[in-house]
């Protein structure tokens, strides 16, 4: 997935997600810094008044009052840990309105009601590069909490010399003495490419730190503890369910969602997710009330609490303390609702959902083989993230199979039915249609998993998931036949068709081309350059053959 594709370049600064207006002026300052961040925030949490911003960075920086609440209300406002904690936030979207990354600071203070001040360090960014701002994070908290607002300055100047996030290259990011190397993602990149592994660094000084992914976190990592259950949980996932995971910290909290709703990759998660809410959060009485039915939201928690609140919820991953000493952690096991418990509930999935595929015995055995045995944890990471994009792909590719059938042929996008009439129509998605199609076109021929796979389509048919991916698999198939008609109508004879049409018939396809062009100059259908030079002349040589007072219609000077 090009990482790039959906946050889109910003020509100017402003506030977060908006784009300033006007024609485009030379390179403002902090440009390169904000191709990488829109700023940092310093929050504080007091006992009285709450959560509360310190300082923006860059300072000229402006956020609304939602944004402002939007950077505090993932760090400080419920925050559990007794020192140093990270805690990631998810990818930064239009239509997402989640915590950016964040790294918070607890300190035993007696002059503090509390007994300790709270401080968290926020990086907001509409990229989705979790990893490295982790890392990012990482290299830059205790330098801030050490020299404060100096640092502060020191280091966004130095991410402002960084080059642009640029897809599909390699870049060294130096910041705080220390060189990051990444590989910026691209549509090309193949799953199981790793670019940094050919890039020579001998001459670099610092020797860089190789992050080796920007936005993919080790899933093998997050999902240590509830690995027997991982495969229900990636159908939860596909069927875009409501799951709260009740963790120990936010950063186990925030990590086992962002784990959660990308391991339907290469499909795109199309639900809400919140890696840590709280009960500050302003959808605190939405997702708590017993009116109406949870919706489609993964919900991080940590306060025991919740699991009072929450206990209508259909599904809850209850999460231990994470095991320090290495070797294999405790697994989840898979229990009823009717057993959970306020409070002192012990760690399980709690739902009553029956998986529709059967587990993949093998796989579990290689996994906590190779844990047991200190297998590299790379290793094994790339064994489970590979094993759920196939069954991912699995799923999907007897989805794309069907939709590619209800695309018109291409020799039935003609110019001549008449030229300036629409390209022909995607015929509808019939759902049983498509289920009679899997006897012999099915997922069994690319998994061994057996299973009631019919059963899971039909629920996935429900699902928030299916809407998503049919709108925009058909949204690509018109932007396909939309180009297709427009190169039919470039390659025809026009002036043959115009010598028995009228006058009203030849301006009528004035307008359509010029419609078509102007959308195909802006990309929202893909021609080619030759296309759309012809496209132009043959505007123009149309123009041309009418009468003089309409072309001045057509072309007023």
């Amino acid at each position: 997935m090009d990482a790039l594709s959906s946050a889109g370049s910003r020509p100017a600064r402003g506030r977060l997600g908006a784009l300033s207006s006007g024609a485009q002026a030379p390179a403002a300052p902090w440009a390169r810094f904000s191709a990488w961040l829109e700023c940092v925030c310093v929050v504080t949490f007091d006992l009285e008044v709450g959560q509360a911003l310190e300082l923006v960075y860059p300072s000229d920086f402006r956020l609304t009052d939602k944004e402002a609440a939007l950077g505090t209300r993932s760090s400080a406002s419920e925050f559990v840990s007794v020192e140093d904690r990270g805690a990631p936030g998810p990818p930064m979207t239009d239509t997402m309105t989640v915590g950016p990354p964040c790294h918070c600071r607890q300190v035993k203070d007696s002059s503090m009601k509390r007994g300790y001040f709270q401080k968290s360090l926020v990086l907001v960014s509409r990229l989705p590069f979790v990893r490295l701002f982790q890392a990012l994070l990482g290299l830059i908290a205790p330098e801030f909490f050490d020299k404060l607002a100096p640092c502060l300055e020191a280091v966004c100047n130095e991410i402002d010399q960084w080059p642009a996030p640029e897809p599909g290259q390699t870049l060294n990011l130096p910041v705080v003495g220390v060189v990051l190397q990444v590989h910026v993602p691209s549509k090309v990149d193949k799953p199981d490419c790793s670019p940094l592994k050919q890039c020579g660094h001998k001459n670099l000084l610092p020797t860089p730190l190789v992050l080796s992914s920007v936005h993919e976190l080790d899933l093998f990592r997050c999902f240590q503890p509830v690995l027997t259950q991982v495969q229900t949980l990636w159908e939860l996932m596909l069927l875009g369910e409501p799951l709260v995971v009740l963790a120990p910290s936010p950063t186990v909290s925030s990590e086992m969602v962002l784990a959660l709703t990308s391991c339907v990759q290469p499909l795109k998660f199309c639900c809400d997710y919140r890696p840590y809410f709280t009960v500050h959060d302003s959808e605190f009485k939405e997702f708590t009330t017993r009116t109406q039915a949870p919706p489609n939201v993964v919900l991080g928690v940590t306060n025991p609490f919740f699991i009072k609140t929450l206990q209508h919820w259909p599904h809850i991953l209850r999460i231990g303390e994470p095991k320090l000493s290495g070797g294999l952690p405790k697994q989840v096991k898979l229990k009823k609702p009717s057993r959970l418990k306020t409070l002192d509930t012990k760690p399980g999935l709690y739902t009553a959902y029956t998986a529709h595929l059967h587990r993949d015995k093998a796989l579990l055995k290689r996994l906590l083989g190779g844990l047991q045995k200190r297998r590299p944890p790379g290793a094994l990471a790339a064994l489970l993230r590979t094993h759920l994009l196939e069954l991912t792909q699995s799923f999907v590719i007897p989805l794309e199979h069907y939709m590619a059938s209800l695309m018109p042929l291409q020799k039935s996008v003609t110019p001549w039915k008449p030229l300036s009439q629409a390209p022909p129509q995607i015929r509808p998605f019939h759902q049983d249609d498509f289920l009679r199609s899997l006897d012999h076109a099915g997922p069994q021929l690319t998994c061994i998993l057996k299973g009631d796979w019919l059963g899971l389509y039909r629920r996935f048919f429900k699902s928030p998931h299916f809407d998503g991916w049919y709108r925009q698999r058909r949204k690509e198939m018109v932007r396909k036949l939309e180009a297709l008609h427009l190169e039919a109508i470039c390659e025809a004879n026009i002036e043959t068709w115009m010598k028995d049409k009228s006058e009203v018939e030849v301006v009528d396809l004035v307008l359509k081309l010029r419609e078509k062009l102007v959308r195909a100059q802006g990309h929202q259908f893909p021609v080619r350059e030759e296309t759309l030079h012809r496209a132009q002349l043959n505007i123009e040589m149309v123009i041309g053959s009418l009468p003089k007072d309409l072309q001045a219609v057509l072309c007023p000077r």
